[in-house]
Order: C-alpha cells, then sequence, then structure tokens
C-alpha cells in the first residue's frame, strides 16, 4: 500500500471513530435526558423537554454525527461504513448497561458479539474500492 492510501485509511478511521463516538453520545445523551423528563408528556411538556440541556446536547451531537458521516460516505464504500459504525451499537450497550441501569439479556450480548464479528470482518477490508480510490485529500 503507498503511503497516499495509508494516509487515506488513516483519515477514514479516524473519522469513523468521530462517527462512532457522536452517534452513542448523542444517543445515550438523548435517552439520559428523557429517562429525567416528567413522567406524563402533553405536547406542551414534550416541547419544553426537548429544550433540556440534555435534549439539546444530544440533538447537537445527532446533527454533528449525520454531517461527519456523509462526509464519511463520501470518502469510503458504503459497504464498508455502516458496517463498521455499527460497532457504535455495541459501544450503546454498554452504556446503558453501565451508566443507565439497564439488563441486559443474554440474547441482546450474543447479538452484540456478533456485530462485533461482522464489524472485525468488515474492518480488515480497505474502505475503499470505487472510482479511483481515492479518499479525503
Amino acid at each position: 500500500m503507498s503511503s497516499g492510501a495509508r494516509r487515506i485509511g488513516i483519515k477514514i478511521w479516524l473519522l469513523t471513530v468521530v462517527v462512532i463516538l457522536r452517534n452513542l453520545l448523542g444517543n445515550f445523551a438523548l435517552s439520559w435526558g428523557m429517562k429525567h423528563a416528567p413522567e406524563a408528556l402533553s405536547p406542551l411538556g414534550l416541547l419544553k423537554t426537548v429544550f433540556t440541556p440534555w435534549i439539546l446536547l444530544g440533538i447537537a451531537l445527532l446533527i454533528l454525527w449525520m454531517l461527519t458521516r456523509l462526509t464519511l460516505l463520501s470518502w469510503a464504500d458504503l459497504t464498508f461504513v455502516l458496517p463498521v459504525t455499527a460497532v457504535g451499537y455495541v459501544l450503546t450497550v454498554m452504556a446503558g448497561k453501565l451508566f443507565l441501569g439497564e439488563h441486559v439479556s443474554p440474547w441482546r450480548w450474543t447479538g452484540t458479539l456478533l456485530i462485533v464479528a461482522g464489524t472485525i470482518l468488515v474492518g480488515t477490508t480497505y474502505p475503499k474500492t470505487t472510482g479511483d480510490g481515492g479518499g479525503p485529500a
């Protein structure tokens, strides 16, 4: 692999980590905010809830997630991006268990391990197979 291709690969992997973390943290903030929202949400109560700090943080992170994901999709194949960023689901399960006290059944852990296996398999391939083989500048 040439140094240019190696540099592109490193940039893609760094952006992949950013995409995964923004998705994880954005969804975590939304979940935390909604778990601490008033139990009976009326339309007005829901509107007020949207403007609480945790919900606003979650929304902002998920907007940034979408923008960085779009960039990543312009740099790498869809068939690489989606499976590799699915590791975010694994981290979400772990965050739910560790920080939100959620129960994770053996079936959920099994599914999570299957996602890890798929991510490892896809992660061993080169991220871009179409076009001129280019990526980020």
